[in-house]
């Protein structure tokens, strides 16, 4: 009995430990009611539903135990909606409408939103450019002017993404939110590749952020992928247009 009452308390104990997560979410798209919303993370290159439930009369919410923060997705039924949640301790509130999604409520997912805030403004202005072009034609100027002054302006533009994302992967290296926001600058990317932007963020980083499972493993075929290429600087086929199979080979470490 007494072993019974020592097994019972070590096992609330445990439990109290474990801290918990809190959704609650709301929408004024009536077309979600009825739906099914699931919260997946990514598991060896997979999302994997961690934890689902119903939209019902523009009200959501999911709740659980939280082994450790991470940040996941929320997918609507198969499709994804493109709205990454920091799943930590908390009560997280999620709030969507047409044409805008946020999350808020706990402080990285605060931070967050504050940098997807800023990288939506950023390609705001850069869609003001296509319409700038349009209504520049129409008032008869120059093409070759044209393009010169939006040039310009798309490559500031772009200097400012590239600052905004760099500072927020090197300002979160030891949570999650710099390894999500290098997955994400590195993901559209065909293979593993060094710019720049990626050298001068591996420059910097800490020893928690390189040891990243993902990180890690994407530096490292990066290098392995330059130092093969550079050994092929004598063959007639540049690096960047070696055919797919190459680069696949190249990927498998063969």
């Amino acid at each position: 009995m007494k072993k019974m009452l020592i097994l019972c308390a070590t096992a609330l104990a445990m439990t109290a430990c474990e801290e918990s997560y809190k959704i609650q979410g709301s929408s004024s798209v009536s077309a979600l009611d009825g739906s099914k919303l699931y919260l997946k993370e990514i598991q060896d290159q997979e999302f994997i539903s961690i934890d689902s439930c119903e939209v019902v009369h523009g009200k959501f919410k999911f709740a659980g135990l939280l082994d450790t923060t991470k940040v996941v997705s929320l997918f609507l039924d198969d499709r994804q909606l493109v709205l990454p949640v920091v799943l930590e301790s908390g009560d997280i509130s999620i709030r969507l409408d047409n044409g805008s999604c946020k999350v808020t409520g706990t402080k990285m997912n605060d931070v967050l939103y504050d940098f997807i805030d800023k990288h939506n403004q950023l390609n705001n202005r850069l869609t003001e450019l296509d319409h700038r072009y349009s209504q520049m034609l129409l008032d008869a100027i120059d093409e070759e002017t044209i393009n010169a002054e939006l040039s310009k302006e798309a490559a500031q533009i772009a200097a400012e993404e590239d600052s905004l994302v760099t500072h927020f992967i090197i300002d979160n290296f030891d949570n999650v939110l710099g390894p999500w926001a290098f997955m994400q600058l590195t993901g559209y990317l065909e293979y593993p590749v060094l710019t720049p932007q990626i050298e001068d963020i591996m420059s910097k980083a800490t020893d928690k952020f390189k040891n990243n499972p993902y990180v890690s493993k994407y530096y490292a075929k990066a290098n392995e992928i330059q130092a093969k290429m550079q050994g092929m600087d004598d063959d007639p086929v540049p690096s960047a247009e070696l055919p797919d199979s190459t680069i696949k080979k190249m990927l498998d470490g063969e």
